[in-house]
């Protein structure tokens, strides 16, 4: 057992998890990597290790498509979308019913404070198993009022069905992993489809544990198969297979546009989730009471390692000093520590790596003007903590403003009197349109702005309003396609027209 696994900080239950053969879920079996490589995981929050999971490479995720494949023609096939809404029902009760171990296991693997984690996957992850389940019933074709080659009416029927695209590979980052796996899971089975499930190599253990809770509810092998490895590999390699019929990811837009290059061969279908610079408009009529602790939370949450985040902070000039201020001392006000530490608001970020990308984003944004209102610093230590940071005075050609940094960085820039499509222009100077908001008490102002935002989802009077039934995805190189309520089940079915001539 590793040191971490040892640490009395976590349950037993947890180290018991910890220190098992952590395998690879082909075909309902438990089994090693072909090539017998490992990957060690590390905590965030103390830089100790974790565990060993076997690294899946080409061979294993052409293992897994095969497994999946059988499983798409085979017993799942054959399963009403009764049987598939209560199978997904289930996964979820199990889910909730091992809340504790689960968000757990999510704090050590990412570093999230645990309320976050226990809040998140409650709410977003059972929730959205069960959304979805109640859809697996209500996939439904269209009658079509046509009358082809000259027919008279009467003489022929046409209507269509909606069928499960095939299988799906699901590629999922390590910034939110659990959540991220629920959220490909959910609609693909209620379509009827398979998956080979990817996580992120920093990230793999929660990934792993909803292995063990879908073998525990009894899905048919190979329907949900689970492969660890390295992107450049086994995230590489499920792209570009041919036997793969739909590639849904979230991630870099960077890894997207390869993704998309990769894809090509066969023609597969592609949704992507891709980065986001977003931006919140705060007006001089809005509530401060309510912009304050919503605009510092939509910039910080997760560290603000979120395509979501408001990272883009534009205040009327009437208000500017004012709301810096206060949204400095909050972000001051926020402690720092590992996520199993009841007090801690904010964890680390997910790797050293992330923490130098951050501080050269730091640098750059010092040398080019901006003034530091807060923050600006990595903690000393073990661990990969960085201090909440918002630069004021910043503009649109500062790469920290311009550019995605995956950290809690914001950006604060004013605007005066000018016209609503000034504003938005400014706020729109991006390659991204992920999300965005808008803070005041006129109505008229709120929608009319909301209008002019390019992106695919944009809050009135809060930041990143998510719900399971709620569309999200993005513009721009924000994404390709939606995720959540009924956009989000289209990917993953194809519609099939047939015509009955009498």
């Amino acid at each position: 057992m590793s040191a971490a696994a040892q640490n009395l900080t976590a349950s037993p239950a947890a180290r018991a998890f910890l220190a098992r053969d952590h395998r690879l879920l082909i075909g309902g079996q438990w089994v090693p990597s072909a090539s017998g490589e490992t990957i060690d995981v590390f905590d965030p929050a103390t830089e100790g290790h974790l565990a060993k999971v076997s690294g899946g490479g080409k061979e294993d995720i052409d293992r897994a498509v095969q497994a999946a494949r059988r499983a798409f023609r085979g017993e799942w096939s054959k399963l009403t979308s009764y049987e598939r809404t209560k199978l997904i029902w289930k996964l979820a009760d199990e889910l909730e019913a091992n809340l504790a171990l689960a968000s757990e296991l999510e704090t050590l693997d990412n570093g999230m404070p645990l309320m976050v984690a226990q809040y998140s996957i409650a709410s977003f992850g059972c929730d959205f198993l069960r959304y979805y389940a109640g859809w697996a019933t209500k996939i439904t074709g269209d009658t079509i009022p046509v009358s082809p080659g000259g027919v008279r009416n009467g003489e022929s029927l046409t209507y269509t069905r909606r069928e499960p695209i095939g299988v799906v590979g699901a590629i999922i980052p390590w910034n939110a992993p659990l959540i991220m796996a629920t959220l490909k899971l959910g609609p693909a089975l209620a379509a009827g489809c398979t998956v080979v499930l990817k996580p992120a190599e920093q990230t793999p253990l929660t990934a792993l544990f909803l292995g063990e809770l879908v073998k525990r509810v009894g899905f048919p092998d190979g329907v949900i198969n689970i492969v660890p490895g390295l992107g450049e590999s086994a995230g590489a390699a499920l792209a570009a297979h041919p036997d793969v019929d739909k590639i849904a990811f979230t991630g870099s837009t960077e890894v997207g546009k390869k993704i998309i290059s990769a894809a090509a061969g066969n023609l597969k279908r592609v949704t992507l989730e891709l980065g986001g610079k977003s931006p919140m408009v705060v007006f001089p009529d809005a509530d401060l009471e309510r912009v304050i602790p919503g605009v510092t939370r939509g910039a910080f949450f997760l560290q603000g390692q979120n395509c979501m985040a408001g990272t883009r902070l534009f205040v009327h000039q009437d208000i500017f000093d004012r709301v810096v201020s206060r949204v400095g001392d909050m972000a001051n006000k926020f402690r720092i520590g590992p996520g199993l530490s009841p007090d801690s608001d904010l964890g680390p970020l997910i790797s050293a790596e992330q923490r130098e990308r951050v501080m050269t984003y730091v640098a750059s944004g010092r040398k080019s003007g901006a003034e530091l209102v807060c923050g600006g610093e990595a903690m000393p230590g073990r661990g990969f903590f960085v201090k909440p940071t918002l630069f004021s005075k910043t503009n649109m050609d500062m790469q920290i403003a311009r550019e995605e940094i995956f950290g809690p960085v914001l950006c604060a820039q004013s605007f005066g009197d000018s016209d609503l499509q000034a504003v938005a222009d400014e706020a729109n100077k991006s390659i991204y349109g992920l999300s965005g908001s808008v803070w005041t008490r006129d109505i008229s102002v709120a929608h009319r702005m909301a209008g002019l935002i390019d992106a695919g989802q944009v809050s009135i009077n809060c930041h990143a309003a998510v719900d399971p039934a709620i569309p999200f995805g993005g513009n721009k190189q924000s994404g390709w396609g939606r995720e959540f309520g009924r956009e989000g089940l289209d990917p993953y079915l194809k519609t099939k027209a047939t015509t009955v001539i009498y």
